[in-house]
């Protein structure tokens, strides 16, 4: 008999149980105090109880785990700089969409050599979030792939449904059963319907097929996740200034959702150019002090030091703390927006 299923399958590799992976890499009593805080504080910024900016920043994608610490730590010291207006937590990307091909990031491809090592990959990025929570940094990140979330989800403090799977019905089932507010970015095109459909569907309980904590495939149930919220990124125009936020808010309350608003200062916002971030950071920051607390949050894109470079392949050439994805503004211009903002606020 002919075989008439997986004829395009190469092969199959099996991945390390969830639950396996959680025993080799244990979440921390401090790790979890810092999650589980982090968490309370976000809920509290979007349902305005908590009138601090929350500010997420990281490189656009994490590919050397040591620059990471090093952005980490002073991540973490300037945190304790502004914490009193600011809530500061680290964007740790480890998951990266494409348009076409390229790079899908560190849990993809760890070693950047198309050697695809995913267990490896989910290792890596357990083990540099565990780092990074004991510091007592809170931590973000876009989930992609729906099977992710069972190695790293209990350490997140913060999710983002990105602009090409916001319109997925997978995406939202998902994020109707994680346990941390979840914001949804509008669509490439700037458009808010979808994200405003995800947030309602993200919001109800929902059953779809996953996997357990022992990797086992299963029917998965939730409760909706209340903690939905819109992020505007931008899309054949910018979608930051007063106009658009204002109707975006609109749209959500008459819709009955969160109307509280996280600004991403990068992609198409600042024209995916780093020298653009600061400019909108700055324009939604006067908003947000022009008598529009709805503007809870701002996004950037920020490395230990500014723009891009092209990934050779191989791992090597690299230049230290450049982003190997979209370009980041650098450290030091990370630092004179947050404390700027810490100023006027």
């Amino acid at each position: 008999m002919k075989k008439t299923f997986d004829i395009h399958v190469k092969a199959f590799k099996p991945l390390i149980p969830p639950a396996e992976m959680k025993q080799a890499l244990p979440l921390s009593d401090a790790a979890a105090r810092t999650v589980i805080n982090g968490r309370k504080q976000i809920e509290n910024i979007l349902k305005k109880n908590d009138s601090r900016l929350l500010v997420i920043a990281g490189p656009c994608s994490i590919h050397d785990p040591k620059a990471a610490l090093e952005y980490a730590n002073r991540l973490m010291a300037l945190r304790r700089e502004v914490e009193d207006k600011i809530d500061l937590i680290m964007r740790v990307y480890f998951e990266k969409p494409r348009t076409t091909v390229g790079w899908k990031g560190l849990i993809n491809d760890p070693y950047l050599d198309a050697s695809y090592n995913v267990n490896a990959g989910l290792e890596t990025a357990r083990k540099l979030l565990i780092d990074i929570n004991d510091m007592g940094l809170p931590t973000a990140t876009e989930i992609l792939d729906p099977i992710t979330p069972q190695y790293i989800a209990g350490l997140l403090t913060w999710v983002a449904i990105g602009a090409r799977t916001t319109e997925s019905q997978t995406h939202r089932e998902m994020a109707s059963g994680l346990s941390m507010p979840v914001g949804f970015k509008n669509s490439t095109d700037g458009s808010l319907a979808a994200a405003v459909n995800a947030m309602q569907a993200a919001g109800t309980p929902q059953h779809f097929l996953g996997i357990d904590p022992e990797g086992r495939s299963s029917i998965v149930s939730t409760t909706g996740n209340p903690f939905c919220h819109i992020v505007l990124r931008g899309g054949n125009t910018p979608n930051y200034d007063p106009v658009s936020v204002g109707k975006a808010q609109t749209v959500l309350k008459n819709r009955g959702l969160l109307d509280s608003i996280i600004i991403d200062c990068s992609h198409d916002n600042s024209g995916q150019k780093f020298t653009g971030q600061p400019f909108v950071f700055k324009s939604a920051l006067d908003q947000r002090l022009d008598k529009n607390p709805g503007i809870i949050g701002l996004m950037l894109e920020s490395n230990l030091f500014e723009g891009s470079q092209k990934c050779p392949g191989d791992g090597c050439a690299l230049r230290y703390g450049v982003s190997i994805t979209d370009e980041c503004i650098s450290w030091e211009t990370t630092k004179q927006l947050i404390r700027c903002a810490h100023n006027r606020l």
